[in-house]
């Protein structure tokens, strides 16, 4: 977490095709200055840092709460219990939890998440104090009137915002991100969402095949949430989220946790878990862990001039180091036992 001049070596998964190559990476003052080749027995592995394309933090102070229902009772604005737990936690809490649940994404390889952050403009203001000094840095997309005073607007579904136009023409005025909730249920809101012409879907669970390709030829990112789908009943096969099918038409998948209340938010878990259950390629997966960091204005990958945002793996701490392939281990079998360091840029 230093900014001061140093250089990591060891094989590294380089630039946006992620080729594998032994280096050695100069860090000044936050930046990658230079990557070079490095000869000899690499003992480490480089790996770009995640970003967690969705979450909602605030729901750490529920973590596993005993609860049923539909997923309307659970998390629908205004009144699900999710809203309920958060309008009644004292702040104080509200920021720790968050800031729990930052660290744990820190110690997992995560530099940056986007979050749909709920309560206003204090919710905001919530999630900045809680980040302060991690480098983990948030993209805030704010809520119920907290979309003025943050990166931008995270609205759930079209169908639960009644302003939903006014937000999203305040959002577009101000230069700021445009993301909605949509599909994850049915596909009742999608084409609604979709005239919104939005930066970001999330979920896209129950996506046609029509609407996705709307999506993809609109260049819009999906970010789905296999595990927080699965866990709150609304996904029981690989074709929901429709993974395989956003790559075919040649789309860009992201990957996020979702919700703290139900999954925890480690993006080494998810990649597992959709590299698993959803078949997709490992390649792909990792980018998907990746490409959020677009979000906060930065690649994600490992490229001179880019900030230093990045992974250092220590593969003997385990079985890690038989490994023929490096990016489909990361993907399937990382665990923050092998993590020996993770580099980010403080600001």
């Amino acid at each position: 977490m230093q900014q001061r001049s140093y250089v990591v070596t060891g094989r590294a998964l380089i630039g946006e095709d992620l080729r594998e190559e032994d280096v050695s990476i100069t860090v000044s003052g936050g930046i990658v200055t230079a990557i070079e080749p490095s000869f000899g027995t690499p003992d480490r592995w480089i790996v770009p840092a995640f970003f967690n394309a969705h979450t909602h933090l605030g729901d750490t102070v529920a973590m596993d709460l005993p609860a049923r229902g539909s997923l309307a009772d659970l998390v629908k604005p205004p009144n699900g219990l999710k809203h309920r737990i958060l309008a009644a936690t004292p702040r104080v809490d509200l920021v720790s939890g968050m800031r729990s649940s930052i660290m744990t994404m820190v110690a997992t390889g995560t530099t940056g998440f986007a979050d749909f952050r709920e309560g206003g403009a204090d919710g905001v203001a919530a999630l900045r104090e809680a980040a302060a000094g991690l480098g983990c840095r948030p993209v805030i997309l704010g809520r119920e009137g907290g979309e003025t005073v943050s990166d931008g607007a995270g609205i759930s579904s079209v169908h639960d915002v009644k302003n939903a136009e006014e937000v999203v023409r305040e959002a577009r005025a101000a230069g700021r991100l445009v993301a909605f909730h949509a599909g994850e249920k049915n596909p009742d809101d999608i084409d609604e969402a979709l005239a919104f012409e939005p930066d970001l879907l999330v979920h896209c669970t129950h996506a046609t095949d029509a609407h996705l390709r709307r999506i993809v030829e609109a260049g819009i990112p999906i970010v789905v949430c296999p595990r927080s789908n699965w866990l709150l009943g609304v996904a029981a096969s690989a074709a929901h989220p429709p993974i395989a099918r956003i790559l075919e038409l040649g789309g860009r998948f992201l990957l996020g946790t979702d919700n703290v209340m139900f999954v925890q938010p480690d993006l080494l878990q998810e990649m597992a878990f959709t590299a698993t259950v959803y078949r997709a390629p490992p390649a792909e997966v990792l980018r998907a862990a990746i490409a959020g960091a677009g979000l906060a204005g930065r690649s994600g990958y490992l490229e001179e001039g880019q900030e230093a945002h990045f992974v250092v793996v220590n593969p003997a701490k385990s079985n890690l180091a038989f490994s023929k392939d490096i990016r489909t281990t990361i993907v399937k079998r990382l665990n923050s036992s092998s993590i020996e360091q993770t580099v980010l840029t403080l600001q």
